[in-house]
């Protein structure tokens, strides 16, 4: 294979026989095919239009599928959650403390140690060393499940940390007998975040997307089934998550090793176990840039809980947090295709594109922001009894309508923002910007407005809000003053350094002989 041709098609995946892949890449064909090396400059109205409308191609036939299997997922433990307030008040406050505080706390940090990949894969994908790509994943998988027998005790002394920080004891064990059930869940994680970085790299979206399907069909009728019509209440809702997180990675497993994946997944090597300290220091740059956001909407439910009427508030508010948390699957499938746009076209030479490839992911998602808070306006009076079947949460979450609309608005955008910077490898920086934002800023001004003067749920949310604003503004002026040439330029050095370049001489043997 000649690698000069590949960097001219970034994102089209190589293949052993084209027949294997038609269902994934076939319709990408006329859309990535590009003869120029970088989009051409942009001297007019007529000029960005056009490009826009190119772009817009590229960015829609992977951010569909994204958007499809972000939502899919995240549906796992939203379904659950649905159905856990039917259940009860009770049941519904403990499953939202300990999927926000225990399980968020440990989604956020596992996430991000999984998120290094999308810098690697991407880069290295883009300058066409496919090798590496399952060399890196099977590194990620060591780091993560380690991590994972790490983070282990947190779900098993669930009960106890929540009660030290001022949890309601009634819900506090609930919530921490369900932990300890949902450790199953932890390892499924560790599996799974490499998994997707791997395959998003690739393009390979669409095979998550009908695996993600497959498994929420499933799920909703399990659920049902277990939690309702069987009256297991938490323990079906935990049997039921375990199992369907499991079915995602197995079958994305069994997609991997039957050999679709081509030059990208050879096999287990030893060379997943070289360089883990360098590689681990970028996953935790990453882990820390992603869970500190992740973090912050876990503080919005723990501080609902030092409320008057607590159950009610955290109840209210995590019917609120988990509507966000779907419209923001939008912009999160959003954020994985800019990072793949992004890191393709950079580790392929390509400043210019990645330049465009991120202005027209932002105005998409801030698009469609608007359209979902629109429709959440419209209708605030019906949605809240889907949710619960109390009263006062509903009246509670009727309320907060306005500010969740706003929320998903600012929210829709600084994802994909987020996801400009996995792409161009800013881990670490963000990280900084994440801890002043939200940490120095946003968290004293929400327990200064929703304590010291006594607007509750609103003041808490908002002072938090404002933080992801700041944040949202410091990385706008980050995006805009960014010397993408130079940007291009640190991409090929850090795939020397971590392809085979650094690590063995495997990718260069690979590059002679096919050359």
């Amino acid at each position: 294979m000649d690698h000069g041709e590949n960097n001219n098609q970034p994102l089209l995946a190589a293949s052993s026989s084209p027949e294997e892949h038609r269902h994934d890449i076939s319709a990408a064909t006329a859309i990535f095919s590009a003869d120029s090396p970088d989009i051409p400059p942009i001297n007019t109205p007529k000029d960005f239009f056009t490009q826009f409308l190119i772009e817009s191609k590229k960015l829609w036939y992977l951010a569909a599928p994204a958007i499809f299997t972000s939502i899919s997922q995240y549906s796992l433990g939203a379904i659950t959650q649905v159905l856990a307030g039917h259940v009860g008040a009770l049941q519904l406050a403990a499953f939202s403390v300990e999927n926000s505080v225990i399980a968020g706390f440990c989604f956020g940090f596992m996430l991000g140690m999984g998120s290094a990949l999308e810098t690697l894969c991407g880069q290295a994908y883009g300058a066409g060393q496919l090798d590496m790509l399952g060399i890196y994943m099977q590194r990620s998988w060591v780091i993560l499940n380690s991590t994972a027998l790490i983070l282990t005790p947190l779900y098993i002394f669930a009960r106890q940390i929540l009660k030290a920080i001022g949890q309601k004891t009634a819900i506090a064990d609930a919530a921490g007998l369900f932990a300890l059930w949902m450790i199953p869940q932890l390892f499924a994680y560790a599996m799974n975040f490499p998994i997707q970085k791997f395959l998003q790299a690739q393009s390979r979206i669409m095979a998550m997307a009908w695996i993600s399907a497959a498994v929420l069909v499933v799920h909703t009728v399990m659920s049902w089934l277990l939690m309702l019509k069987l009256k297991w209440g938490l323990v079906g809702a935990a049997v039921v998550l375990n199992s369907s997180w499991w079915l995602v990675v197995l079958g994305q497993l069994v997609y991997i090793f039957t050999g679709t994946c081509g030059r990208a997944w050879s096999g287990f090597s030893f060379q997943a176990f070289k360089n883990l300290w360098s590689f681990l220091r970028l996953s935790l740059a990453s882990a820390v840039m992603l869970c500190l956001e992740v973090w912050y909407f876990t503080a919005l439910i723990l501080f609902a809980g030092y409320l008057k009427n607590a159950e009610v508030s955290v109840d209210a508010l995590s019917i609120c947090i988990n509507i966000l948390g779907w419209t923001i699957m939008v912009s999160f499938g959003l954020n994985a295709t800019v990072s793949v746009r992004v890191s393709n076209e950079l580790g392929a030479g390509h400043p210019r594109a990645a330049k465009f490839s991120l202005l027209v992911a932002v105005m998409t998602s801030l698009m469609l922001g608007i359209v979902l808070a629109l429709i959440l306006i419209i209708f605030r009076n019906e949605y809240p009894s889907l949710f619960s079947s109390d009263k006062e949460v509903q009246e509670a979450v009727k309320n907060l309508t306005p500010m969740l609309a706003f929320c998903i608005v600012i929210n829709n955008v600084q994802p994909v923002l987020s996801g400009i910077a996995v792409g161009a490898g800013w881990q670490a920086i963000v990280a900084y910007v994440n801890i002043a934002c939200y940490y120095l800023f946003g968290i004293p001004l929400a327990l200064l407005l929703g304590f010291k003067f006594d607007l509750g749920v609103i003041g808490i949310w908002s002072g938090m809000l404002s933080g992801t604003i700041l944040q949202t503004i410091v990385l706008t002026i980050m995006v805009w003053k960014t010397n993408w040439n130079k940007e291009a330029s640190l991409a090929e050095d850090r795939i020397k350094k971590w392809g085979g370049h650094a690590d063995s001489g495997e990718s260069e043997t690979g590059k002679t002989e096919e050359t």
